[in-house]
């Protein structure tokens, strides 16, 4: 029997909705410590306690995530100044609809406070370190919103990977979102085949080196990116007001969005016979507003 919903989280659920959050998951901070059977995919190497919510913000109880779509059709152009844009736009809504919803709890009595969407001040830093104090992809994983694709981003059954998350730290105490524990990833290889510098691994499972110097393989799902390669990428991209890349993300055939906008599809993606209109379109926004051009 699913557990009754109480007035606060119906209130906030509410909230979320006047807001037009279409995708809010609840996770108990217990689950950074002990992950759910239920998850679709299990880790040997897991989260460290540092990037913990309960690590950050000693006095969470419960991490609110919520997510705003990011659109097929505009995604389809990236690189470009259009994805740009939007990626921005959805970025600055995220921010601000989650300073609400903290603002609403604590005004309620429970303490809370937002998380920014990125952590990091500048494409140099992740450079460096590419890290950041806190995972929303994680968070929308342990709060049941979807499960991990092969390009290490989270699959929602919505949106696919085209979607953008960030968390609310709260002292109110919730039942955590059920876990479906789908595994959405289709294993197209779409992603690793489509990535312009090669960075998502197209073969597990993966052979590493150890610490020890031998070489040793892992199961795991997904591999890990060669985060080195993306972000270096993205600061080309960025240097050229054209990023994020998004390659990944829109030849993904996973969401019910292609459906909606009717892409199912995918090969529109890597030949232009028949899909010709399409390309002209893309072709077009992506001659406009960058430094530089790349028909892709």
């Amino acid at each position: 029997m699913k557990p009754a919903i109480s007035n606060i989280e119906s209130e906030l659920l509410d909230k979320c909705s006047d807001l037009g959050i279409p995708m809010v998951g609840f996770s108990p901070v217990e689950r950074w410590e002990n992950p759910p059977e239920e998850l679709p995919q299990h880790f040997s190497s897991w989260i460290p306690s540092d990037f913990w919510p309960q690590s950050i913000y000693p006095e969470a109880q419960t991490v609110v995530v919520i997510g705003l779509p990011v659109q097929l059709p505009i995604v389809e152009t990236a690189p470009s100044i259009y994805y740009h844009e939007l990626y921005e736009t959805v970025n600055i809504l995220l921010d601000e609809k989650a300073y609400e919803i903290a603002n609403f709890l604590t005004l309620k009595g429970y303490p809370s406070i937002p998380l920014p969407r990125d952590g990091y001040g500048d494409i140099e830093v992740l450079m460096e370190k590419p890290l950041t104090f806190f995972s929303h992809k994680h968070a929308a994983y342990l709060a049941g919103l979807g499960s991990f694709g092969l390009n290490n981003i989270l699959l929602t059954p919505e949106w696919g990977p085209r979607v953008r998350f960030t968390s609310i730290f709260t002292t109110l105490r919730l039942e955590g979102t059920p876990i479906p524990g789908d595994d959405l990833c289709t294993r197209c290889l779409s992603c690793a085949e489509n990535c312009p510098v090669g960075a998502i691994e197209s073969e597990y499972p993966v052979k590493r080196i150890t610490s020890e110097g031998d070489t040793g393989s892992t199961d795991d799902f997904p591999p890990l990116i060669n985060k080195i390669s993306c972000a270096t990428r993205s600061r080309k991209l960025r240097r050229e007001y054209r990023s994020p890349c998004g390659i990944c993300i829109k030849v993904c055939p996973v969401g019910e969005d292609r459906k909606l906008f009717e892409r199912e599809n995918t090969t529109m993606y890597t030949q232009r016979d028949g899909f010709e209109k399409y390309h002209q379109a893309w072709d077009h926004v992506r001659s406009y507003g960058s430094k530089k051009i790349i028909f892709r």
